[in-house]
């Protein structure tokens, strides 16, 4: 298993939209992620920035989020969840959400 966080900010004018989107996640969306080996995933907010976190139980996780990025279903839904998120100042061309650093862990 491997634990995955990642970390965004949320604009401050859509973050009520960003809460509506995500208090109903289409049931297209969440197969995918399941069928991707995507496992207790939750995403926090606090000040503005989102931090997400999950667990992958797959073997390729290249080939498993290409998978995700392919799915038509997903991409409506992050048409619908992109203008809500405004990427770190850290984060490279073209990325969005970013890798989080795990710095402790305790089973």
């Amino acid at each position: 298993m491997r634990r995955i966080a990642s970390v965004i900010r949320v604009r401050p004018e859509w973050e009520q939209r960003y809460r509506e989107l995500h208090a109903a996640v289409p049931e297209g969306v969440l197969a995918t992620l399941t069928a991707a080996r995507i496992t207790n995933y939750s995403i926090f907010l606090r000040d503005g920035l989102l931090f997400a976190y999950f667990e992958y139980l797959g073997e390729d996780w290249a080939a498993d989020s290409a998978r995700i990025a392919a799915d038509p279903v997903t991409q409506e839904w992050w048409a619908l969840t992109d203008p809500c998120q405004q990427p770190l100042d850290s984060a490279g061309p073209g990325e969005r959400w970013v890798d989080a650093e795990e710095v402790f862990h305790l089973d």
